[in-house]
């Protein structure tokens, strides 16, 4: 046991002696909290510039468009599966990594796209559910039938994410959230389309401010967006919930993008964020259950969700060259192309 220890110690100066010059992230909005990103700054001496999306379409679009300069991205497992195919990630260096020994190994299991964490890291995992305001709805059913009810036409959104919409009409019709049966897409099209007419929008930016100020009623989303963005007293009127039927899981991922200039940096960073002190901090900010084991004693927090509540989700898959049935579909749904 000593030899490890020492090893490990000898791995953790290794990485303190890096630090100083750029990185560049481009991530998910709102997702690490600008406090966390300073104090990395401030204790490494590393100028970090953080660029933000909306969605995972729209991350792979610009880098496979050809954007450069950014040195880590943070995509969901079904885009980090293709973007390891797609020859657009670079090798993590894991030695420079010692606090990956703090990720749950439940976790690791579930990355059947990259099982060594040879390109990706795991940073949060979480689940997909709907939030409801009470100030305007007093009777509603736990389950994604909400979207089918006309009372509620009209002041409702769904996420502007075409995996996220499939996955849930298919758990409602009690089907994988990865099938490519075209049948049972068929039929989640089909749904989708009727719970179209019910919604104002499909919107993955500003459900969260929607539905707390009232403008919509039942939103399709992220619930630590929402609990981000409220009040103590706007919480109050705020029922957030997994429908019965289940929903989709994600694990959200640090991956080095293929021409990073800044790669020593980025694993300085990726190994911060592993820290149990730091991993505690960001869970407390997100409202979400951790993935880093030793941090869940630090939280201080309740998270929105539980891991047990988390049980009946099933996590979105890279579906190779069936992924384009799912965006004809969604183009027909979307478009009417």
């Amino acid at each position: 046991m000593k030899k490890l220890t020492i090893v490990g110690a000898i791995l953790f100066v290794s990485v303190l002696t890096l630090g100083q010059g750029n990185l560049i992230i481009y991530g998910w909005s709102d997702y690490i909290p600008s406090e966390v990103i300073e104090a990395f700054s401030q204790e490494y001496g590393v100028n970090v510039t953080y660029d933000s999306y909306d969605s995972n379409e729209t991350m792979f679009a610009k880098i496979k468009a050809g954007a450069r300069g950014y040195d880590l991205a943070m995509p969901s497992a079904d885009y980090t599966s293709i973007m390891i195919k797609e020859d657009m990630l670079i090798p993590i260096d894991k030695s420079l990594i010692p606090n990956l020994v703090n990720i749950d190994p439940s976790v690791i299991e579930q990355m059947y796209y990259d099982p060594e964490n040879t390109y990706s890291i795991p940073y949060m995992v979480g689940t997909t559910g709907i939030a409801v305001n009470t100030k305007y709805v007093e009777s509603y059913p736990r389950s994604w039938k909400i979207f089918e009810l006309p009372q509620f036409k009209g002041m409702m959104s769904l996420l502007d994410d075409m995996r996220e919409v499939f996955g849930a009409a298919l758990k409602f019709l009690g089907y994988s959230v990865n099938t490519t049966d075209t049948a049972e897409l068929q039929a989640a099209k089909e749904l989708i389309l009727t719970w179209k007419e019910n919604i104002a929008k499909f919107d993955s930016e500003l459900f969260a401010k929607g539905v707390l100020s009232g403008e919509f009623w039942v939103v399709h989303g992220y619930g630590e967006n929402i609990f981000y963005e409220a009040t103590e007293e706007e919480l109050e009127d705020i029922d957030f919930f997994i429908p019965v039927e289940g929903s989709t899981l994600w694990i959200d991922s640090f991956v080095i993008l293929k021409g990073a200039k800044n790669i020593d940096n980025a694993h300085l960073f990726i190994n911060y964020i592993l820290r149990p002190d730091v991993a505690a901090k960001i869970s407390d900010y997100l409202l979400l259950p951790s993935p880093n084991v030793p941090a869940r004693e630090l939280m201080e927090e309740e998270p929105v969700y539980s891991a047990k509540e988390m049980e009946n989700t099933e996590l979105i898959k890279d579906l190779g060259e069936d992924l384009r049935i799912y965006n004809s579909l969604w183009n027909e749904i979307r478009f009417g192309l």
